[in-house]
């Protein structure tokens, strides 16, 4: 629930988040980094409130880190360090042909 509180001392409720689960959540299809929308694959959503039927929770406070693809992320580190590593040979050859040549003199 989200509650307001006033400075005249009154609160009131203003709403509720509501959730939305899919039968298929495979079948969602991405529209940007952590945005998804609904196919027919999919299925409708299916709303509610927090913590009834198969729905979810609301923390507040915590972060939820299935919006990080670990896969991903893993397969772009390893695509770094490889090109940290080729840039690294790079200078290093670099610099033994300007040593050679130095040396050449």
């Amino acid at each position: 629930m989200i509650f307001a509180r006033y400075t005249n001392g009154q609160s009131q409720s203003l709403g509720q988040v509501a959730l939305a689960s899919f039968n298929n959540t495979n079948g969602l299809s991405p529209v940007g980094d952590t945005s998804w929308v609904e196919t027919f694959e999919s299925g409708q959503p299916i709303f509610g409130a927090p913590d009834t039927g198969t729905l979810g929770s609301i923390q507040a406070s915590s972060v939820e880190e299935s919006n990080v693809d670990l896969s991903a992320e893993l397969v772009n580190l390893i695509i770094a360090q490889r090109n940290y590593q080729a840039n690294a040979k790079t200078i290093e050859t670099s610099d033994a042909v300007t040593q050679t040549i130095i040396n050449l003199r």
